[in-house]
């Protein structure tokens, strides 16, 4: 076993009066583990983060009881035709490494959201988990602002619109005498990721090639930072490459949720990480929903091999790198 826990950060110092001094050592204390978590793995856990615990178990039964109904039922939820990401029911393909079944929102009040006989307890308490992510989302792009040394606000102006934001309630299939795979290991494209999961776990990421399992813990949310930031900083910070491990006699259930992107913004290492500094650029820049695109074929038809998988890396510039 690997000598090495995920830490785990308090975000109560940012909900607390600024002007308390007291505050502001907390608050600087967890910048400086956020900071040094993104700079080596891209992995953090975080606590009093604002989301209430009641809501996130209460919004884990209901997707259990959901995906305990029969495969007609869930279909009633399917996919509304022409949504750019498949909101609704959704099943992995069976040639797909992943062995997963899922349900995706989009912020609440989007037309992406029409979808037939949504279970309406359901639907309301996922539009208010969602509510309650997206605001995290930005107290955490924050947070990376500071860490990064930006200008004020600087991530916020660059990431204004919330409408990419998505968020998926997952199970996971029992794992069989032969095969174990949840999710294949990964690096998530967006900006940040929020999961919380029940107690069966499963959730794993790599570090110096040992790759270390997140214990379930309740109330506690994962945060990754994706390849966005990645690309932003010019490798400062990490996208930390996961993956989902399925248990023996036992289906996992999660929620993953992406704090994501504009699909027109264009992509590249800021100047305060290549150029200001002396630094070349070791990616070219590209359209975001270019590579949501690509991404989203990696699952929608899974390549025959595993080097044809695309990863932020299509973008890299060989000689920088």
């Amino acid at each position: 076993m690997a000598d090495f826990t995920i830490p785990t950060v308090d975000l109560s110092p940012f909900f607390e009066d600024p002007g308390d001094q007291s505050r502001q050592k907390k608050a600087d204390d967890a910048i400086e583990i956020i900071r040094e978590a993104c700079s080596h793995y891209g992995f953090f856990q975080v606590v009093n983060h604002g989301v209430p615990e009641d809501l996130m178990r209460r919004a884990l039964e209901l997707s259990r009881a959901f995906f305990e109904c029969s495969y007609e039922d869930k279909l009633k939820c399917r996919p509304y035709p022409g949504a750019p990401l498949p909101a609704g029911y959704s099943k992995q393909p069976d040639n797909s490494p992943d062995k997963n079944e899922y349900l995706l929102m989009f912020p609440p009040g989007s037309s992406l959201n029409i979808y037939p006989d949504y279970p309406p307890e359901l639907r309301e308490v996922l539009e208010q988990v969602f509510t309650y992510m997206a605001k995290t989302g930005m107290l955490l792009e924050d947070i990376l602002n500071e860490c990064l040394g930006l200008p004020k606000n600087f991530l916020r102006g660059y990431n204004a619109d919330r409408s990419w934001d998505f968020m998926v309630a997952l199970r996971y299939f029992e794992a069989t005498e032969h095969e174990n795979n949840g999710i294949s290991e990964h690096e998530d494209s967006n900006c940040i990721t929020f999961v919380f999961q029940d107690e069966v776990g499963g959730l794993e990421v790599r570090k110096n090639g040992v790759w270390i399992p997140l214990v379930p813990k309740k109330g506690h949310l994962v945060v990754n930072i994706g390849d966005v930031i990645r690309v932003l900083t010019n490798n400062k910070f990490k996208s930390a490459t996961h993956r989902v491990v399925r248990s023996k006699g036992q289906f996992r259930h999660s929620y993953a949720f992406f704090y994501n992107l504009q699909g027109d913004k264009v992509v590249e290492p800021l100047p305060q990480f290549t150029s200001d500094i002396g630094e070349l650029p070791k990616y070219r820049g590209f359209l975001y929903k270019e590579y949501q695109q690509l991404r989203l074929r990696n699952k929608t038809h899974p390549p025959s091999r595993p080097e044809d998988v695309i990863h932020i890396t299509h973008y890299a510039i060989p000689t920088a790198l």
